[in-house]
């Protein structure tokens, strides 16, 4: 079940990305999100947004996403080609709970259920995220830079039926 997030959740959104955190470090990706990212501060505007959500599973956090259907400023401008320049959403921040599997494509499902082109963006160094994506058909379109200047790895994917009006 996915669902909107609530202040009353915020700490074990922490420990969830506190976890994907070390587990990104520990597959070779030490920097993507650095120490403490994504902040205290950025997670309560999420949450204020309505635009952070929570997988659950079995009563229990399974996961945590940002979607949002919206202008992304670091989707501006891209050293490469997006599929598409139509409306989409974007998918950011996403972590498991330890233990929990298919987290992204259940964020992916609920995204595509909200509008029929999504995109998203990783770093270079994440091969875990990297591979996922690309079994769920998404395609790199180029490099992006984050609002910090660093370089992610940008993709995009439309739904099946989205082009074919």
């Amino acid at each position: 079940m996915v669902r909107t997030a609530t202040i009353d959740d915020l700490g074990s959104i922490e420990a969830i990305y506190s976890g994907a955190r070390a587990f990104m470090k520990e597959h070779g990706n030490p920097t993507q999100w650095g120490n403490g990212y994504p902040e205290r501060g950025m997670l309560c505007e999420d949450i204020a947004s309505s635009s952070l959500y929570i997988i659950e599973r079995e009563g229990k956090m399974a996961g945590v996403f940002y979607f949002a259907v919206t202008e992304d400023s670091t989707y501006s401008h891209i050293e490469g080609r997006w599929s598409s320049e139509m409306p989409y959403g974007v998918v950011h921040r996403i972590a498991a709970s330890a233990g929990f599997h298919g987290i992204l494509s259940e964020a992916l499902s609920f995204a595509f259920s909200r509008i029929g082109y999504v995109r998203i963006d990783t770093h270079r160094d994440n091969i875990p995220m990297r591979t996922a994506l690309q079994k769920s058909g998404f395609a790199e379109c180029g490099i992006i830079h984050t609002y910090d200047g660093t370089e992610r790895i940008a993709y995009d994917k439309a739904a099946e039926d989205v082009f074919s009006v």
